[in-house]
């Protein structure tokens, strides 16, 4: 699954980091900050979109599921 989110930097993604990685396993997300749409890619198959934008909402981030 991919995702635009607003995670800009180093800083968000260090806030990020332990929430996702708690809800989908180390190493199994990454986000390209040098993409505009800043695209969270998450490489785990069972879970919902929406534990995933939940998750990110909760903490202060926006995810969108990427088309």
């Amino acid at each position: 699954m991919k995702f635009k989110t607003n995670i800009n930097c180093n800083g968000c993604l260090s806030k990020v980091t332990p929430h996702l990685d708690k809800k989908v396993g180390t190493g199994k997300w990454s986000v390209d900050l040098d993409n505009s749409d800043k695209i969270l890619t998450i490489q785990q198959a069972d879970i919902k979109a929406e534990e995933i934008t939940e998750t990110l909402n909760g903490i202060g981030f926006k995810a969108a599921l990427a088309e």
